[in-house]
């Protein structure tokens, strides 16, 4: 009876001792302090008055609904960033171009200006995309003479300013694999390096093989059905 009695002392001191250390996170519960308040519950609920099955039961579902959430949102994340890189990859394709464009003309507080017609004031020119970058998850074009502007500031794609600028864009898929079709068989290969002789522009892959990307037909950062030997040529 005595040490039964040192025994729940022992355990009063150590949830006494947890509740004294317990720490204040940033207020978001995941599926792991789910499961330990729900284990905590169980260890500290009153014998002759145990929890119902069907409160055990529905505390249980909302576990399993949180885990599922939590897994859902991960998801979503994988998804927006694979869609990023797909964007980026894209937008890629302007850099080296000449483009029109469009803004509303800005006074020194910020306001758009307003003509005599009472109509926004817009301004226009022509500059050429020399790079680009990502803010807040929204891609920006930086102008050949430091403007930046969003793709819905974009009014026509003019095309290229000279014939090095589609080496240079090319050149951007170097590292990456490409699908293409070899005859009526699709195949995947790792671009190592992009020519462009007697105008004509070819991408080379690690086995040799030079292809027009015409015949792409998918582009990706990593592909598993690439062995891992394969390895660019000297």
């Amino acid at each position: 009876m005595i040490e039964g009695q040192k025994a729940v002392s022992a355990t009063d001191y150590l949830v006494n001792k947890q509740r004294d250390e317990r720490k204040t996170g940033d207020g978001t519960l995941g599926k792991d302090d789910f499961m330990k308040l729900l284990i905590t519950q169980l260890q500290n609920q009153d014998p002759t008055n145990p929890m119902k099955d069907n409160e055990f039961i529905a505390q249980m579902a909302q576990f399993s609904s949180l885990e599922q959430t939590m897994n859902l949102a991960k998801s979503f994340d994988k998804f927006a960033e694979v869609q990023n890189q797909t964007q980026l990859i894209q937008y890629n394709n302007f850099v080296g171009k000449d483009v029109k464009w469009h803004e509303l003309k800005l006074d020194d507080s910020g306001n758009p200006v307003v003509g005599e017609d009472g109509n926004s004031v817009i301004n226009e020119g022509v500059n050429q995309i020399v790079s680009l970058k990502y803010d807040n998850g929204s891609v920006i074009f930086i102008m050949d003479d430091g403007k930046e502007l969003t793709p819905g500031n974009i009014s026509e794609v003019m095309g290229s300013a000279s014939g090095s600028s589609s080496l240079v864009e090319a050149s951007m898929l170097i590292g990456k694999f490409v699908g293409y079709m070899d005859d009526k068989e699709e195949k995947i290969g790792k671009v190592v390096a992009v020519s462009n002789k007697d105008g004509k522009l070819q991408y080379v892959l690690a086995d040799g093989t030079r292809i027009d990307g015409k015949n792409f037909t998918s582009i990706s950062e990593i592909d598993e059905e690439v062995p891992e030997t394969e390895k660019p040529t000297e």
